[in-house]
């Protein structure tokens, strides 16, 4: 009974082990750049000819949903994520997302809209955050232009200024969290990509001249900077200690998405333009000691409304996302229409 008990215990371990290894067969036969072919293929049976490859790819970040309603071209096709097979979905409720396709501008460039893909980074791996950016380049993108929501460190930015980003801090690709971990995808690029480079310096220069000529046109309060974005996966808002050490290593802004996309785009040899509206200024100040005097005799409400002068909360982040949305989409179509 021994020997028979020994060889069944072997026998569901190997059969354990070969059910594993089909699993993970299953998973390396089908590649991303498989799944985002077959992607392609679909969009393309559905879509008219002149919108079947566009040149330019348009992220719209937390609160910059609007971008997409000023977006009104000659032809226009709109698709939710969970209709477009092998697409990430949310995982919040009521945040689904959308995929549009268009044109823009005098010259009807071809554009592609990610609508709501903030949310790709909640509950999901690098490679399903990323593989929307890995089936703009298989449909032809060019360029791809990134927006984001994010928190303020640079003391000199005002909340509703918008930054162009010229670098970054990739905090948790830093720690193996990176997009381009594991075999590489040798039909999108190489296995080294280079990030010196990132922020393609003629669009960022085609930026400054398009903000200047919004502004002659619709003068405002609102500045436009250059900045460097400190990646971090979140989802909960960064400490106070957190944001002086981020501002200590140069970032500029802080945020939770965008940076993957771009390290993707930029492995798959997309040129990248990206934007951060400042939709909130990080708390930098050291926490308030317990023993201070002035904070003793309040009452527990006293001491939460002091405590959270400055606390960043998301309603606040998106309600300064619209407010400043006017400007981002003015700064977004004249940039297109240059392309």
């Amino acid at each position: 009974m021994d020997i028979l008990h020994h060889v069944a215990s072997l026998y569901h371990s190997f059969s354990h082990i070969t059910h594993t290894l089909g699993e993970a067969h299953d998973d390396m036969a089908t590649s991303s750049f498989q799944r985002a072919q077959e992607t392609v293929e679909y969009l393309r049976l559905k879509l008219p000819e002149q919108l079947a490859k566009p040149h330019v790819a348009i992220v719209c970040g937390s609160g910059l949903g609007g971008l997409a309603e000023t977006v009104k071209g000659s032809l226009r096709e709109e698709w939710q994520y969970k209709d477009v097979p092998n697409f990430p979905l949310s995982t919040v409720p009521g945040h689904e997302g959308k995929l549009i396709f268009s044109t823009m501008g005098e010259h009807q460039v071809p554009v592609v809209l990610l609508v709501g893909r903030a949310h790709f980074y909640e509950g999901h791996n690098m490679e399903t955050v990323t593989f929307a950016t890995r089936m703009c380049r298989l449909l032809g993108v060019q360029t791809m232009l990134l927006t984001n929501a994010a928190g303020g460190l640079n003391p000199d930015y005002r909340v509703g200024d918008i930054v162009c980003l010229n670098d970054h801090l990739n905090l948790a690709g830093l720690v193996g969290f990176h997009p381009l971990r594991g075999p590489n995808e040798d039909d999108f690029g190489v296995r080294f990509p280079p990030l010196s480079d990132a922020y393609d310096i003629a669009l960022r220069q085609l930026a400054h001249r398009s903000w200047q000529d919004l502004r002659r046109q619709t003068p405002s309060q609102r500045d436009m900077h250059e900045g460097v974005y400190a990646y971090v996966a979140g989802p909960s808002y960064e400490t106070r200690a957190e944001c002086r050490m981020l501002r200590q290593l140069g970032a500029d802004l802080v945020g939770m998405s965008t940076v993957p996309e771009i390290i993707v785009a930029r492995h798959c040899g997309m040129k990248v333009l990206a934007f951060s509206l400042v939709t909130n200024n990080a708390v930098l100040e050291p926490a308030v000691r317990a023993d201070k005097p002035e904070l003793q005799g309040m009452s527990r409400e006293e001491l939460d409304a002091y405590l959270s002068r400055g606390r960043a909360d998301h309603q606040e982040v998106l309600d300064a996302g619209k407010q400043a949305a006017v400007d981002m989409q003015g700064l977004v179509m004249r940039i297109v229409a240059e392309l």
